[in-house]
């Protein structure tokens, strides 16, 4: 069977590319191996009527309605290997070793973090601690907080500002503060500590404490880390799409990437900003730009 698009990624791009292209009737098969990058968050926000949603009740629903169109199938395996084909179509072979060929296929592979080299921040992770204000700062507004970065640590400080003026920031050894930077953190009554943390400190995933090397502990009770992200696969690279300037894949207003059938959606395209409801957007953009092209070629266009 030849499938006009093949969805990689069950996150909120693919689920919502796979909603679009089933309401206009086109064959789609979305494989989802269940490895979503906010897999460990207990509450999504910031998309409007869904503010406060379980990820996994989030999917249930996006399953829910995509059931609603017998066009589209999804599927619990993971992609291992896309080959091109002569006629501008695309095989696909799973890790269970079952072989599919489309002739449109959309990156909505989403990303993978790597937390700091920080002891026992697994266990706050996605409970006290958080990598998006946005998304959780509402919910730690006015507590005393930490911001850990080694990388653009002065934007972030600046912004989770906005939800507490009780804030300190750790440069874990790693990162680096100008001088200017640190400067207008410290005249805001913004804590700077630029020495190793140790490790974290408190029960049940809720943070009491960042103690650092020296045995100093600083009292925290949640706060914002910057994981380093990475792609969770090398489809794009090896396909030859190209790169934006946040190392993220390149498309135009409809998921259109350099090469040929080839479309990309969600964080694994966009990089910044993380958010669910942009995700799902740029997945309807892509599903919409996938839905155009099968028109327009089916016409000769």
């Amino acid at each position: 069977m030849m499938y006009d698009c093949v969805i990689i990624g069950g996150g909120p791009a693919g689920l919502n590319a796979a909603l679009v292209l089933g309401r206009a009737r086109r064959k789609v098969l979305l494989f989802d191996d269940n490895q979503a990058r906010n897999r460990v968050t207990r509450e999504a926000h910031g998309f409007i009527t869904r503010d406060g949603i379980l990820p996994d009740e989030f999917r249930r629903l996006a399953h829910r309605d995509i059931a609603n169109y017998p066009s589209v199938e999804i599927k619990s395996e993971k992609v291992a290997s896309i080959k091109g084909l002569d006629n501008n179509h695309f095989e696909l072979e799973t890790a269970e070793g079952n072989s599919f060929q489309t002739i449109k296929i959309i990156l909505a592979t989403g990303l993978k973090d790597e937390q700091p080299n920080i002891p026992n921040i697994e266990k706050f992770y996605g409970t006290s601690l958080f990598s998006c204000p946005y998304c959780d700062g509402w919910e730690l507004r006015d507590k005393p907080l930490a911001v850990i970065a080694d990388k653009n640590v002065y934007k972030l400080a600046k912004e989770v500002f906005i939800w507490s003026k009780d804030l300190a920031v750790f440069t874990n050894g790693e990162g680096r503060l100008e001088a200017d930077e640190c400067n207008k953190l410290l005249a805001k009554g913004i804590q700077v500590y630029e020495d190793n943390i140790a490790g974290l400190e408190g029960e049940n995933g809720q943070l009491r404490s960042v103690r650092l090397e020296d045995g100093t502990l600083i009292d925290r009770a949640g706060g914002f880390v910057t994981p380093l992200w990475s792609h969770c696969n090398q489809f794009a690279e090896e396909l030859g799409c190209k790169l934006n300037e946040y190392g993220g894949i390149q498309t135009d207003e409809y998921g259109r990437t350099n090469v040929w059938n080839v479309y990309a959606a969600g964080d694994a395209a966009h990089i910044v900003p993380a958010q669910l409801v942009i995700a799902a957007g740029s997945g309807s953009a892509a599903a919409i730009g996938v839905n155009g092209d099968l028109t327009n070629e089916y016409f000769g266009d």
